[in-house]
């Protein structure tokens, strides 16, 4: 056998073994996607039973909704809750973009912030807590009313997205 032919040999059982490798650490992964529910639909049922704190302004207000639409499938609040969600939302509008020949603010960003705890009402005890914030940009038009109005918008933006978070924190807390 020829010095060409025993290095032909060796990276050919080297690649076999490189690929028998790659294939057992590949079958001992168990990865499933975060909403998988599986065959029992345990997170989607564990999501549809969480109880939402009441709103004290409007902006968190619209985190709610968007929260109680996202864990139940449009389905309401559940009438015998096994959690509950203690939400408590910030919101903040800044300037970003100072226009100094106008002397006013030509665009800004939203930040809507969330701090959440979830808890079994059973026994009180957290099973999930955590802050997440979202931000939406926003023009500052010239017109009063268009700019409040598009205040308002990015404010909903905001709190849709947050709300979209919280889920997806929540779910995974959950689906443990």
């Amino acid at each position: 056998m020829s010095l060409s032919e025993k290095a032909g040999l060796r990276l050919r059982s080297f690649g076999v073994l490189a690929g028998t490798l790659l294939l057992t650490a590949l079958a001992g992964c168990q990865v499933r996607p975060l909403y998988s529910d599986g065959p029992t639909g345990a997170t989607s049922a564990a999501l549809g039973s969480v109880e939402i704190s009441e709103a004290d302004d409007r902006v968190e207000q619209e985190v709610r909704n968007a929260l109680i639409f996202l864990a139940s499938g449009g389905q309401g609040e559940p009438v015998n809750p096994q959690y509950h969600l203690a939400l408590d939302v910030s919101h903040r509008t800044m300037g970003v973009l100072y226009d100094d020949a106008e002397d006013r603010a030509a665009a800004g960003r939203i930040v809507v912030k969330a701090d959440y705890n979830l808890t079994r009402t059973a026994t009180g005890e957290t099973v999930k807590a955590g802050y997440r914030s979202a931000v939406a940009l926003a023009d500052f038009p010239e017109q009063e009313f268009a700019k409040v109005r598009a205040v308002r918008d990015a404010e909903n933006r905001a709190a849709k997205e947050l709300a979209e978070l919280i889920r997806a924190d929540i779910a995974a807390a959950l689906g443990r």
